[in-house]
């Protein structure tokens, strides 16, 4: 005890000083490697040319002997051969390795249920009413969760982190870049980054809201539920636009023009001119009212194929799209009109059977979405299938080659690389190794969608932030004083 008071009263008195980093000799060797520079700073970092290596695009063109040259965070070139590194260039021989792009996972709840999973932890689930439209998972996102540095050591780059699928409507979702030494959810967040919009279907929200007696208790209260809040907010829409255009003639009416008289002080009935009065500000509305303007993208928790009917036949009444199904272990039953509406499929190869709307799923999903050409996308759901993305394409594969259903490497790939970013609305920016796009890139050891993979090398916006070979695996803060499990001395 006399140790431990010790120990107290030194950390209060460092809490009182400037920060300080704790004496080398209380930490173990393998684990003073600091994180590397974030994404932020990539300009700074020198150019970097990887070469030797087997490098697949994701855009169906594969070199077996290629490089690829990072310059100020994006992609300067790729190609065969070894290329030619510019002056100053750090040089990254990766014989026997194969380069990919970063992988994205479009489902993830990492940081809003970090590690360890605990009641104090769970903050991704708003379950006080069924529509919370307003609530956004970056106010609950912590960055110090362990097990985003274990998604980056096994060549996830990129994560949308979602509210659970408690409610109908669960909040706002965003992209995250995992960048080892970022302190909040708004400098791990991805410029530019469309935000999504959480949608549940199914037993999740009926069960719960059901047990409380309120609806939805049915799917027919669920679907009546969506309804009603997209007419609100169709309503607010127009409510919002009657405004803007009152207030542009207000301002059109008392332009100070050279020469001309002054404006009105009143209204040809008498009454003042005053301008407009302003909507009050609604949070829920307003986001669904972006959903309908086409700048929130609808990311939808769903299993039956009858409900994702459902939902794509709403979204036709209120005139907007689902960006991507979530889960959706009955996807190929629907799989032409996927393919046709333009809506990726965020799923598993083998989750099934868990609960009765996940029954009916099939090893071959993924397989026959990409026959229909539909967007197939393998998300985790886990913060511990996150770190194996990689072999779940390649277990996708396996089972459609199992019905006669094949995919070459480059194609099996982008279930983990270009159709995510295409889901995200960052099909321009990260998912493809192509000039111009974002330095995002992993250097593997072995095949990436062998089961021996490990990542060599991980760069974000061309930092590099994780070496297997220098580096111990990025730490969480919250991990210093544990080793091994064990509490350090």
């Amino acid at each position: 005890m006399t140790r431990a008071l010790a120990l107290l009263a030194v950390v209060l008195a460092a809490c009182a000083t400037a920060p300080k980093l704790p004496d080398a000799k209380l930490l173990p060797p393998a684990r003073l490697a600091q994180p590397l520079a974030p994404s932020a700073a990539a300009p700074s970092h020198p150019p970097t040319l990887l070469k030797n290596a087997t490098v697949f695009t994701a855009t169906g063109a594969v070199y077996p002997k290629g490089h690829v040259l990072l310059v100020d965070g994006r992609i300067a070139e790729v190609g065969e051969g070894d290329g030619v590194a510019p002056p100053g260039a750090l040089i990254i021989d990766a014989q026997g390795g194969f380069i990919t792009p970063g992988l994205i996972d479009t489902h993830s709840h990492m940081g809003v249920y970090p590690l360890p999973g605990t009641i104090a932890h769970e903050d991704g689930n708003e379950m006080t009413a069924p529509v919370t439209s307003h609530v956004r998972s970056e106010s609950a996102f912590w960055p110090q969760d362990p097990a985003l540095w274990r998604a980056l050591a096994g060549g996830v780059t990129t994560i949308q982190v979602l509210p659970g699928s408690g409610n109908v409507i669960g909040g706002r979702s965003f992209v995250a870049h995992l960048v080892p030494t970022a302190t909040s959810a708004r400098a791990m967040k991805l410029a530019g980054a469309p935000e999504g919009l959480k949608l549940a279907c199914g037993e999740n929200p009926k069960r719960f809201y059901g047990s409380k007696g309120q609806q939805p208790m049915s799917r027919m209260g669920l679907v009546a539920t969506l309804r009603a809040s997209f007419q609100k907010a169709e309503e607010y829409r127009r409510a919002r636009a009657r405004y803007e255009r009152d207030l542009a003639a207000w301002k059109e009416r008392h332009a100070q023009k050279e020469g001309a008289p002054a404006p009105p002080t009143r209204r040809p009935d008498g009454l003042p001119d005053d301008p407009p009065e302003p909507l009050p500000r609604d949070y829920a509305l307003e986001t669904l009212a972006e959903v309908l303007d086409g700048k929130v993208l609808v990311h939808n928790h769903c299993y039956r194929a009858d409900e994702m009917h459902q939902v794509l036949d709403l979204a036709q009444e209120f005139g907007f799209r689902v960006r991507s199904f979530h889960h959706a272990v009955e996807a190929y039953k629907l799989a032409d009109r996927l393919a046709k509406e333009g809506t990726a499929v965020s799923t598993w190869v083998d989750w099934w059977g868990f609960k009765m709307e996940s029954f009916d799923g099939v090893a071959q999903n993924v397989a026959l979405l990409h026959r229909a050409g539909a967007r197939p996308i393998l998300h985790s759901d886990s913060a511990v299938e996150v770190r194996r993305l990689n072999q779940e394409a390649a277990k996708a594969r396996t089972a459609g080659r199992r019905f006669g259903l094949d995919a070459d490497d480059d194609e099996v790939l982008r279930w983990v690389t270009a159709n995510p970013a295409w889901a995200l609305g960052l099909e321009d920016q990260l998912g493809t190794l192509e000039k111009g796009k974002r330095a995002d890139v992993v250097v593997w050891g072995a095949h990436p969608l062998s089961v021996y993979a490990l990542t060599r090398q991980v760069f974000v916006d061309g930092a590099l932030v994780y070496d297997r070979a220098k580096h111990a695996p990025p730490l969480s803060d919250f991990e210093l004083g544990f080793v091994d499990g064990k509490e350090l001395p």
